[in-house]
């Protein structure tokens, strides 16, 4: 789940990040649109203004219509300054000193002129044309105005919007990661929840969450109780057809050892077999249904716990000068159910118990290289050939009957094995016995 929150959070953040500089640059560019033409509408007035004192500075002389130079700005006398005009009257032209050699284009519309005109030393003119009536001629003006300080003032107000544009996305997407990682955090922690649900740590999900979850946790707590349910009465069942089987069991061996049989003995040696082969049966379907029912981990098994009181209860039930050591590392784990793992060392010690001289060794190690647990059980006794170990191991193939008095039982623990994912070796003991040999893979732990 915690990849699926970081998919969640890093589309959040994409799509904000989109949305932010879709709208900045929209925003942008209407706001610089809108103070162009605010811009563009009060300088019309301005030159519009200027047109009509061009004007009157139109009068009569003594060569006739004259233009007063005492009423034209300075601004329009000093060189490429900036402000420029261009009168057209009968045929005659006046124009601005600050044009130089440059010649203003002529104009077809009245009023402010949409584009931008060019002018001397690469400027950008705003041009306004009037067209007025005097002297009884017609008089047209065009006045004009550079425009470039505003579009570099434009462009420097881009640059400025965009710096703060990506400073305020900057924080926006952090406060953006940082409120998403706030909200999905009791979805992080109920991630956490059910993994140690999985692994045997906890029985239930905690149920002081945002109220938006408390369904989901009520739910998901119905069905693990549901579940932890029917697992206990399908154990209790199995327990209880494995104890109501044993009794009738009992009475036919019992019926098979009498004496009425020993002129029989074909029927009676048949007849054992085949009630040795039912237990052995019942037994293992048993073990195997109990394995196949487990919808949820139990508790783990804890070496340094386990271990001590295990091997003190063989200890009682065999020989007391039996020397059974173990070892593992103090906080080792296996992370599977606890209730396998005592019946898979339990039968594996008890059989190396029975056939050991003096001596039996268990070592559980997690190996690194590999990422697998090692379980090795060691025993001094006498061993099985090395010939005959495949045959042990294959499936249906009791050991009794391929080595006389070795009654190993490995039914049970190779299905254990194989529910966990592992593989079982025999192999020959250090101790001069058998070696049992289990990999539990880490990887199928959980």
């Amino acid at each position: 789940m915690k990849p699926a929150l970081n998919s969640i959070q890093q589309r959040l953040s994409l799509g904000l990040i989109g949305v932010v500089i879709l709208v900045g640059l929209l925003l942008a560019q209407v706001s610089l649109w809108v103070f162009d033409q605010g811009l563009r509408r009060y300088l019309n007035t301005h030159l519009q203004e200027e047109s009509e004192t061009l004007l009157a500075a139109l009068v009569r002389g003594p060569n006739g219509i004259e233009l007063d130079p005492q009423r034209i700005g300075s601004s329009y006398r000093r060189p490429f300054s900036g402000y420029y005009f261009l009168i057209d009257f009968d045929g005659k032209q006046w124009r601005s000193r600050s044009l130089w050699d440059h010649q203003l284009p002529q104009t077809n519309t009245r009023g402010l002129q949409a584009d931008l005109q060019d002018g001397p030393e690469a400027q950008q003119l705003l041009v306004y044309s009037a067209q007025f009536r005097r002297f009884g001629k017609t008089i047209v003006i065009q006045v004009a105005q550079d425009y470039t300080p505003m579009l570099d003032n434009f462009r420097r107000m881009q640059w400025m919007g965009a710096g703060l544009g990506l400073a305020a996305l900057i924080i926006l997407v952090l406060l953006q990661r940082y409120l998403v990682a706030r909200s999905l955090r009791p979805l992080e922690d109920l991630r956490l929840q059910i993994a140690q649900l999985q692994q045997g740590q906890r029985t239930t999900l905690a149920t002081s969450v945002p109220e938006e979850l408390q369904p989901l946790v009520a739910q998901l707590n119905r069905l693990t109780q549901h579940t932890e349910d029917r697992l206990k009465r399908s154990r209790n069942a199995l327990g209880n057809l494995g104890h109501a089987l044993k009794t009738p069991l009992a009475i036919l061996f019992s019926l098979a050892n009498r004496h009425e049989l020993n002129n029989q003995p074909a029927l009676r040696d048949n007849l054992r077999t085949q009630l040795q082969q039912m237990q052995e049966r019942i037994s293992r379907e048993l073990a195997r249904a109990r394995l196949a029912g487990e919808a949820l981990p139990g508790a783990h098994f804890h070496c340094a716990t386990e271990l001590p009181d295990l091997i003190s209860t063989l200890q009682l039930i065999h020989r007391r000068d039996l020397q059974i050591q173990w070892s593992a590392p103090d906080k080792l784990r296996l992370p599977w159910d606890r209730e396998d793992i005592l019946e898979l060392l339990g039968n594996l010690l008890d059989n190396a118990c029975k056939w050991a001289r003096q001596q039996v060794q268990v070592s559980i190690a997690q190996l690194p290289a590999s990422q697998q647990f090692e379980l090795v059980i060691e025993d001094d006794g006498p061993g099985i050939a090395e010939a005959e170990r495949e045959q042990v191991l294959s499936r249906g193939t009791r050991i009794d009957e391929q080595v006389q008095g070795h009654g190993l039982g490995l039914g049970i623990v190779r299905d254990i094995v194989e529910h966990c994912g592992g593989t079982l070796q025999l192999q020959q003991s250090s101790l001069d016995g058998l070696a049992v040999v289990i990999h539990l893979p880490a990887a199928n732990a959980d």
